[in-house]
C-alpha cells in the first residue's frame, strides 16, 4: 500500500513454530521507498523477497534497481531476505554498529539469541557496508534523506529513522503494542527511546514493523501506549519477583502475563520469559 509519495508498505505474513510445535502466525512490514533508484527499509524474514520483487514489479518498477536496504536491527523477521535481495541487486547494506556482528555472522546471533526457527527465517549472512549511528544523515539520493535515531531497548542497535519532507517515522520493533508478545532486551532503555520518539515534531506518519501505518493522531496514541504497556509491565516484574522468596523465570513470567492481561501461554516462549526477566536486574 502507498502511504505517502515515495514509501509503499508491504505486510509481509510468516509463522514461527516453537517447541511444542505449535506455529504462530506473525507478521512484519518491510517498506520501500521510491525515488530514482528504489530504496527497502528492511527486508522481513528469508524468501520474502520474492514478495518485495513482485510488488515492485506491480508499480512497474525493476528490482534491479534496489540501491540500498536499511535495517532497522538485525532480528530474523527483518534481515531475513537482505542476503537474497543484496545478491540480486548489489544494493548497500547500512545498519547500527551495534548490530553489525548479527547480521555478518547469523549462526553467533542464533547462539547469543535463539529463536525457534531461525534456519527457516533467515536466509544467511550479510555483509554491513555501512554504520550509522544517532543523529547522522543517510542520503538516499537527492531529496530523500533519512534521519537516524538511535532507539536501543529492543535491541542494543535499533535505529528509528525519520524522512525528510513527508513526516513519516520508521520506529522498527521500538514501540510494542499492549496485547501482543513482549519482546526487548531492557524494558527502562527502551522507554527512554520510545520518548525521544515521543519528542519529535515531524511524524505524522507512523510506520512500524509489526502494526499497521498509523497517521495523526493515533501516532500519538500508540506511542503513549508503548511507554504505558511497558511500564506496566516492568512494574508487575519488579513487585512480583521482589515478593517472591525465590525467582522462578518461568512462574514469574505466567504471573506478570496474567497481571497485565496477556495469555499466560506467551511463557513457553523463551523470547518472552528472557525479556520480562530483564527487568530483574533493576531490583
Amino acid at each position: 500500500m502507498q502511504v505517502s509519495k515515495h514509501v509503499h508498505a508491504l505486510k509481509i505474513p510468516f509463522n514461527i513454530t516453537i517447541d511444542s510445535g505449535k506455529k504462530l502466525e506473525r507478521f512484519v512490514y518491510c517498506f520501500i521507498i521510491f525515488g530514482s533508484k528504489i530504496h527497502l527499509v528492511d527486508s522481513g524474514v528469508s524468501s520474502s523477497e520474492k514478495l518485495i520483487f513482485d510488488y515492485i514489479r506491480q508499480k512497474g518498477r525493476n528490482p534491479e534497481d534496489i540501491a540500498s536496504l536499511t535495517l532497522t536491527h538485525s532480528h530474523p523477521d527483518h534481515i531475513g531476505a537482505a542476503k537474497s535481495i543484496r545478491d540480486f541487486s548489489g544494493c548497500t547494506i547500512i545498519a547500527h554498529e551495534n548490530e553489525k556482528d548479527w547480521i555478518e555472522n547469523t549462526e553467533k546471533q542464533f547462539a547469543d539469541r535463539p529463536v525457534p526457527g531461525f534456519s527457516s527465517l533467515v536466509g544467511g549472512s550479510v555483509p554491513v557496508d555501512k554504520t550509522v549511528e544517532h543523529g547522522e544523515e543517510i542520503n538516499l539520493e537527492e531529496g530523500l534523506r533519512l534521519h537516524v535515531i538511535h532507539t536501543p531497548g529492543h535491541s542494543r542497535g535499533s535505529i528509528s529513522m525519520s524522512l525528510d519532507y513527508e513526516d513519516i517515522l520508521f520506529s522498527g520493533d521500538v514501540i510494542p503494542l499492549p496485547g501482543d508478545m513482549p519482546i526487548y532486551d531492557d524494558p527502562l532503555v527502551l522507554i527512554e527511546s520510545i520518548e525521544k520518539l515521543q519528542r519529535l515534531k515531524n511524524r505524522s506518519i507512523l510506520l512500524s514493523s509489526w502494526d499497521e501505518p498509523r497517521v495523526g493522531n493515533l501516532v500519538d496514541t500508540i506511542i503513549s501506549d508503548g511507554i504505558k504497556h511497558l511500564r506496566q509491565l516492568h512494574n508487575s516484574v519488579m513487585e512480583v519477583a521482589t515478593n517472591q522468596k525465590t525467582v522462578d523465570s518461568l512462574e514469574m513470567s505466567k504471573i506478570v502475563l496474567h497481571r497485565v492481561g496477556l495469555p499466560t501461554a506467551m511463557a513457553s516462549i523463551p523470547l518472552v520469559v528472557r525479556s520480562l526477566s530483564s527487568s530483574i536486574k533493576y531490583i
